[in-house]
């Protein structure tokens, strides 16, 4: 189980390659408040002096620092590889294959790269330093060193260094794969530890956490930490471990680790006897190296699976990327013809890439068609806009000087062109809708279905353009078309059609059954033959029984029930204007002119439903022939002879700025991914979990 701790030193070096914290590996996170001992503590698990020194916040930047433990024959090797004569040396992710024997140069190095992106002024930063240690001292180990808790900014921190520390420890805590090492001082109360309280946030059930009490040697005298190292004060299920740190007069006289570590056992023993053997930096490095190796091997299967799904959308995205081009003119027509072929499969709904929030390509075609095209034509009314006075005064002037027997065709003929006439910006508004969609499939393709044309703004601009193009040539020719298909209707009106004579006649008979309704409630005094004829003759024959021939009173009393009062008499010398005479608004309809209005009312709405069946039929046939079929069939040819041209080649293929980079990031990515999920390949082969 050894072996553990070095599997993940190999995962974390494959992901350094790639600059990537996409996998949370397993590691000792080490949370705690400025000055409460953590720099001290990390030292000791080293045994050297390598951490920056000094007053307030010295860690400004996290600090991934994994321990390497080598023996004699690793050491030979990379001393001969690197021309290097020590035992413990390190090196930086960031000065690549630098070897560092000097600790004092590593120090150096440190405050220089904190510097570098931190500035000088206090501030911190969430970009991590990757150092790695190798030494025969150490234990193989994964440890995080993160800025002090602090609560008041001094100097030129910014006013909110409290929070941004804070969201800087939990982003790296709330890593389920992590360790949480708090430190507290000894000297403070562990009640109120803020290691423990910020450990608590992310792990209630403490079963992640394992608390150092640092400064054994600083307490008060007359007191012990006894309780606390017991856990009787604070308890912590991993345990709470002891140890005593170098002092500030320790370092400045430059006290060796190896010392500090001999005089913490002696006084361990002296003033925790009982307890000496489970407290202590040896014993807190042994710990920690146990801990970690069952962490990962807990840890590993689930870390396997997200290794596994993350190389699996790797690939995808490379995929999508698509590989550099060398046969341009070959990539260029197959580029075409896939997005004409993916054109015509989402109008024909055959496409690859089906859409479920919302209707589109031929679906929404058919929808228009028959849910939003039909419902309108089925909401015009066929009488609208159309009042009795309109249809009166129709039949009146298609009679001209004479009064009419029957009813004119004429006014018929006038009255249903005019409706018909409403049906044609509908249609029109059809053919805008289908435009519309059609226009919409070209995003829609490409979006989903050819996303190699992303690498090639220019080729997609230049597709979306010829698209856009011959839709736009098809428009006016398909609304000459649905216009031509109103204008047929209304150049003859077609009153032997099948539908409309079986409506006339049914017409007819109502007209006829009236009729004998009325000669059956007339007095029985008036005879049937000449009251019935309904000629000129029997209407003749009434007058002089109503108001006898020549009797001026009769013809007043008609002149009253009828259109238009007499004007008065004028004034002697002055001339008649008969336009001067007033035309009454509103008056009611005598029993002719309202039988008259109902017969061409009904002839109207009879014959306007059976152009609007007409015409709900032709329109989208119309639509689909002269806008949607001819841009399916002409679409690759057009596409073709605009741009597949030898002269436009390197410009249309020319890739956007960014993607020849981001291939080569989602190819690193794929490649480490590929390499981590070898290096767990090769731990489960070895039976180790």
């Amino acid at each position: 189980m050894e072996a553990l701790i070095p599997v993940i030193n190999k995962l974390q070096d494959v992901f350094n390659t790639v600059g990537a914290d996409i996998i949370q590996l397993p590691q000792i996170v080490v949370v705690g408040t400025q000055s409460s001992g953590k720099s001290s503590v990390l030292e000791s698990l080293v045994g050297r002096d390598l951490l920056p020194r000094g007053t307030g916040i010295v860690t400004r930047r996290p600090l991934i620092l994994q321990l390497v433990h080598i023996d004699a024959d690793d050491r030979r090797k990379t001393n001969e590889e690197n021309g290097i004569d020590g035992e413990e040396w390190g090196k930086f992710l960031h000065t690549k294959n630098k070897v560092y024997t000097d600790f004092e140069e590593i120090r150096h190095e440190i405050e220089a790269e904190t510097e570098r992106i931190s500035g000088n002024n206090k501030g911190i930063s969430d970009e991590p330093i990757h150092l790695k240690i190798f030494s025969p001292h150490v234990v193989n180990l994964t440890l995080v060193d993160l800025p002090g808790i602090t609560k008041v900014p001094v100097g030129d921190q910014p006013k909110d260094i409290e929070m941004q520390i804070r969201e800087l420890i939990l982003k790296y805590i709330s890593n389920p794969n992590s360790i949480i090492l708090a430190v507290t001082a000894a000297n403070t109360d562990m009640a109120t530890s803020e290691a423990l309280k910020v450990a608590r946030e992310v792990d209630p059930d403490g079963r992640r956490t394992l608390a150092v009490v640092t400064k054994l040697d600083l307490m008060d005298a007359g007191t012990d930490a006894m309780d606390v190292l017991m856990g009787r004060v604070i308890p912590v299920k991993l345990g709470i471990i002891g140890v005593v740190n170098r002092s500030q007069l320790d370092i400045n006289q430059r006290k060796s680790v190896a010392d500090s570590i001999r005089d913490e056992y002696g006084f361990l023993q002296k003033k925790y006897p009982s307890l000496a053997n489970r407290n202590g930096t040896k014993y807190l490095a042994r710990t920690l190296n146990r801990l970690l190796m069952h962490h990962i091997r807990d840890c590993l299967p689930e870390l396997k699976t997200r290794i596994n799904v993350l190389a699996a959308q790797y690939q995808s995205l490379l995929n999508g990327y698509g590989e550099p081009v060398d046969d341009k003119s070959a990539t260029l027509l197959q580029l075409i013809t896939k997005f004409a072929a993916e054109y015509c499969h989402t109008i024909e709904g055959t496409a690859k890439y089906i859409e479920t929030a919302e209707l589109c390509g031929g679906a929404r075609i058919c929808y228009i068609f028959h849910e939003t095209f039909g419902r309108t034509l089925e909401s015009v009314d066929p009488l609208g806009g159309l009042s009795t006075i309109d249809v009166l005064t129709a039949i009146r002037n298609a009679t001209g000087p004479r009064p009419a027997l029957f009813v004119p065709e004429v006014s018929f003929e006038l009255l249903v062109k005019r409706q018909v006439k409403r049906l044609e910006e509908p249609s029109l508004r059809c053919v805008e809708l289908v435009h519309e969609e059609m226009q919409r499939i070209i995003q829609h393709c490409s979006n989903y279905s050819t996303q190699e044309l992303l690498r090639f703004p220019k080729l997609h601009d230049a597709i979306v353009e010829v698209v856009t193009s011959l839709l736009r040539k098809r428009l006016p020719v398909t609304n000459e078309m649905v216009h031509n298909l109103v204008a047929i209707e209304l150049a003859y009106i077609n009153t032997k059609h099948p539908d409309f004579a079986d409506a006339c006649g049914l017409m007819n008979n109502n007209i006829e059954e009236q009729r004998r309704n009325r000669m059956r409630d007339l007095p029985s005094a008036v005879p049937r033959d000449k009251a019935g004829a309904g000629g000129p003759q029997s209407a003749a024959a009434a007058d002089p029984a109503e108001g006898g021939t020549g009797n001026w009173r009769g013809m007043l009393r008609r002149g009253e029930e009828g259109a238009m009062p007499y004007p008065a008499s004028p004034h002697k010398g002055h001339a008649v204007n008969l336009l001067d005479v007033p035309v009454p608004v509103s008056r009611k309809l005598s029993a002719r002119e309202q039988r008259d209005c109902e017969v061409i009312e009904r002839l109207i709405k009879s014959y306007f439903l059976i152009v609007r069946k007409n015409i709900q039929d032709s329109v989208p046939k119309a639509v689909m022939h002269f806008l949607v079929n001819h841009v399916k069939d002409c679409l690759q040819s057009e596409l073709v002879g605009q741009l597949y041209k030898t002269a436009l080649l390197n410009d249309l293929l020319t890739e956007s700025e960014d993607m020849a980079q981001r291939r080569n990031e989602a190819a690193d990515m794929l490649q480490a991914l590929q390499k981590a999920s070898q290096v767990i390949a090769e731990i489960r082969e070895t039976h180790m979990w």
